[in-house]
């Protein structure tokens, strides 16, 4: 027989904050919102009061000495979870500025029993709690203390049976307060500004009786309000849900749309593989991404493109943008320079989702890294492993591409020592045969299959690629003596 307490979860109406908590925010639990000015205190606590407070559990928002309830709700109706038919019916604000400069602790608690009592909430809120710790600080002798202030303001608010959020401006690396550790559960908002970008940042210290998402997840704040992007997990228990959703690897093989490159593939690309298409500017990378996906689109393969630099198109051939405007293919265009990896991780997964796609284009590397805040491009070789990993999760077949130098004389795959992501990788590039500049590629690995090495010559038609047969070495070419390149052993 079980005893334990089920604690009830309420959702909080933010989107993925619910996913961080470990699964919503305890019932009767006493919280703590906490970061910088700006940094979206307020806001989030509006946006949970609007989402939760009904006429059967309503909310009661006490202000202290910041901003008064009409400035604040002033600002707070700019945002599309404000509901002006909510207040003084399931929410109710009342102003403490004047009990609290009087300094005396006893009135400001009796003051809270009675909107309590009176209004019988089911949430509570205060804010700014700071400004009832900087009064605290000036009490006479022989008045109630910080201490027990709270302490008996968490019995007071626990003997209701109401959820509390206290919000105040405490950053823990330099002050502690009993407050800390008498709350059940610690929201940590920041904010991060480099140059011209900015990133908002939330962390959950503390959520008792719960596990929560470990580390710090980025959020931004729009006309919507607040919208949450968790930290991606690569999930490697094959009992999870979302590992018994996964497509069989390698099971089956997709066309790429280029005639010849199925060949030299060993039969196509293996289902549910991540490709790397590497190259100089000008080399074909986006034109082989865009046939990989109207081959999809022929086959009834529904498709998702990332695109940072530009949407791509072409002529006289299937474009990307026609795909959209069919339905047939989504796309996230954006040259933000503020974004996390969590976001796009997450934009993009919703829109796999929505769309059904099964085959995933990337364009480029080179500007995805561009996109990503500043702050997180000194980890840009860890996140991509991180959002390579949660596609393969999801089924999907990916295609990445990535700018590269053209050397000459050296050969490389990407700029970022990434290319042991991948599960294949496709290297196009430029040689000089004839005082004429040359396009050239090959199949530099497919894991786990047989594939062709062959050097082949193709060009840029205004049918898109073509390719041609197997190359003379480069050697052979300046020397006069034709050689064939020979086939590849498989290359894991």
């Amino acid at each position: 027989m079980n005893n334990n307490v089920v604690i009830h979860r309420l959702a909080t109406g933010v989107p993925g904050l619910d996913v961080i908590l470990g699964g919503g925010l305890p019932e009767f639990s006493f919280n703590l919102i906490i970061g910088p000015p700006g940094s979206g205190k307020t806001t989030l606590a509006h946006q949970m009061m609007f989402a939760l407070a009904t006429r059967e559990r309503p909310a009661l928002y006490f202000t202290v000495l910041g901003e008064p309830p009409l400035k604040m709700l002033r600002y707070q109706q700019q945002y599309a979870f404000f509901d002006c038919d909510q207040i003084d019916e399931s929410i109710r604000f009342v102003n403490l500025s004047g009990d609290v400069s009087t300094g005396n602790f006893d009135q400001v608690l009796a003051r809270i029993t009675q909107e309590v009592a009176v209004f019988s909430p089911a949430l509570v809120f205060v804010d700014s709690f700071r400004s009832v710790m900087l009064e605290a600080q000036r009490q006479p002798e022989g008045a109630i203390g910080l201490q027990q202030f709270i302490q008996q303001l968490g019995i007071l608010l626990t003997g209701w049976q109401t959820t509390t959020f206290l919000i105040g401006e405490y950053s823990l690396e330099k002050e502690t307060h009993p407050v800390f550790t008498v709350a059940d559960g610690i929201m940590l908002l920041d904010q991060n500004v480099h140059r011209n970008s900015m990133v908002r940042k939330i962390q959950i210290l503390k959520m008792r009786g719960q596990a929560t998402s470990p580390g710090i997840h980025t959020f931004r704040i729009s006309s919507a309000g607040i919208v949450v992007f968790p930290a991606a997990l690569v999930l490697d228990d094959p009992g999870t849900a979302a590992a018994t959703d996964r497509a069989p690897r390698g099971e089956a093989r997709l066309a790429m749309g280029v005639p010849r490159l199925d060949d030299m593939l060993g039969g196509g690309l293996p289902a549910g593989y991540s490709l790397l298409v590497a190259g100089p500017s000008g080399s074909g990378k986006t034109i082989l991404a865009t046939a990989f996906l109207a081959e999809g689109v022929r086959r009834g393969e529904p498709g998702a493109i990332v695109a940072f630099e530009q949407t791509p198109s072409q002529s006289r051939i299937r474009t990307i943008d026609e795909m959209i405007r069919a339905g047939h293919v989504g796309l996230i265009n954006t040259r933000s320079l503020d974004l996390s990896i969590d976001e796009i991780v997450q934009r993009l997964v919703d829109l796999i989702r929505r769309m059904k796609a099964t085959r995933v284009v990337i364009d480029s590397l080179s500007g995805f890294e561009l996109a990503v805040a500043p702050s997180f491009r000194e980890d840009f070789r860890e996140s991509l492993f991180r959002m390579v990993a949660v596609l393969a999760g999801l089924g999907v077949t990916v295609l990445l591409t990535s700018e590269l130098e053209d050397r000459y004389n050296d050969l490389r795959f990407s700029p970022y020592g990434s290319a042991f992501l991948t599960d294949a990788i496709i290297v196009q590039r430029y040689i000089e045969v004839g005082s004429c500049l040359k396009r050239v590629m090959a199949v530099v690995k497919v894991r786990g299959s047989t594939h062709s090495n062959e050097l082949r010559q193709f060009e840029i038609t205004d049918k898109g690629i073509v390719i041609g047969d197997p190359m003379l070495d480069y050697e052979g070419l300046l020397s006069g003596q034709p050689r064939r390149t020979p086939a590849s052993d498989p290359i894991d």
